[in-house]
């Protein structure tokens, strides 16, 4: 797999940053459901999706990507807006903020051959080798 420019790269977390400071601030300014400590479960709560690897380089893969799109959360984020559903609103602010402050960190989405391989190069110690 060919590894991004580090400029591509720098700006797709720079972008990521974007997208996570205004989820939240979405989030903030939304007529809030959910508990603080329910709205931290669910912010790391995506990140579980990593278990599909438990099935397979593909399936892991696969099921991390489905959670980790920004579309997701922006549809989610809309439908809770035009059904004026605050629940729906909040969970879609924060997955798009999820969504964006891992590429800010560099986690970008998963390729097939396995974990630390993302269309922003690879991540943890395979990095450096």
């Amino acid at each position: 797999m060919d590894v991004p420019e580090q400029s591509v790269i720098r700006w797709q977390k720079a972008e990521g940053a974007v997208i996570c400071a205004v989820g939240i601030w979405l989030y903030a300014g939304a007529e809030t459901v959910l508990p603080v400590w329910a709205a931290v479960l669910v912010f790391f709560a995506l990140d579980l999706s990593f278990l599909g690897y438990l099935f397979g380089r593909r399936f892991g893969a696969v099921c991390y990507n489905l959670v980790h799109v920004y579309a997701f959360g922006a549809v989610t984020l809309a439908l809770g807006h035009l059904w004026h559903a605050p629940l729906g609103w909040e969970l879609g602010a924060l997955w798009l903020a999820h969504c964006g402050f891992d590429r800010m960190l560099g986690y970008g989405l998963k390729t097939m051959q396995g974990f630390e391989f993302t269309h922003l190069g690879r991540i943890g110690r395979a990095r450096n080798s």
